[in-house]
């Protein structure tokens, strides 16, 4: 049984919420979020609250029943607060500088690295730290995935791009282990 599918997600105030046949809409201002069900899921909405049901007793439909439950909750949360990842880069030369959309990284490469940010998602650069916002909780994060992957963090000497709250577990060099 489902224990996240059964609470309900609370629409706070200045989030309109819609339901259009089988999908969800959520605004606010100009952001725009939808969440399709193709009615795999029952949906009721009541005192500002969507609560989810189940159409049977397939385990597929409980699965359901507990993912469209946390998308929802996820679209909500980040139309009201928005989300961010934080990334650290660590090495002799590393540089990273905004340039209009585009993400200037200097990763000790013989070439620059040109990152085209996609809309919806803000990137800001202070010291060593790169800065990933938006509302969207899966863009965001595969936003900084993708930067992250530019110089994932070796384990030698912890040169290159890491979330800053990962820890990048360290190897002694072939010197210690005679």
């Amino acid at each position: 049984m489902s224990r996240i599918g059964k609470k309900p997600v609370e629409i706070p105030k200045g989030i309109d919420f819609k339901i259009e046949g089988t999908k969800l809409v959520l605004t606010k201002g100009k952001l725009k979020e939808e969440l399709e069900t193709y009615g795999r899921v029952k949906i009721e909405f009541a005192d500002n609250k969507v609560m989810f049901g189940l159409l049977n007793e397939e385990k597929q439909s409980r699965a359901y029943w507990g993912t469209y439950r946390a998308l929802l909750a996820n679209i909500v949360e980040g139309l009201d607060k928005g989300f961010t990842k934080s990334l650290e880069f660590n090495g002799v030369g590393y540089k990273a500088q905004m340039k209009g959309r585009v993400l200037n990284m200097q990763l000790g490469y013989s070439h620059d690295i040109n990152y085209t940010v996609p809309e919806g998602v803000e990137v800001t650069v202070e010291k060593n730290t790169i800065i990933v916002k938006g509302h969207n909780k899966q863009q965001v994060g595969q936003v900084a995935a993708e930067i992250r992957e530019f110089r994932p963090p070796e384990p030698y000497k912890g040169k290159g791009i890491k979330y800053s709250d990962e820890v990048i577990i360290r190897k002694a060099g072939k010197a210690a282990g005679s």
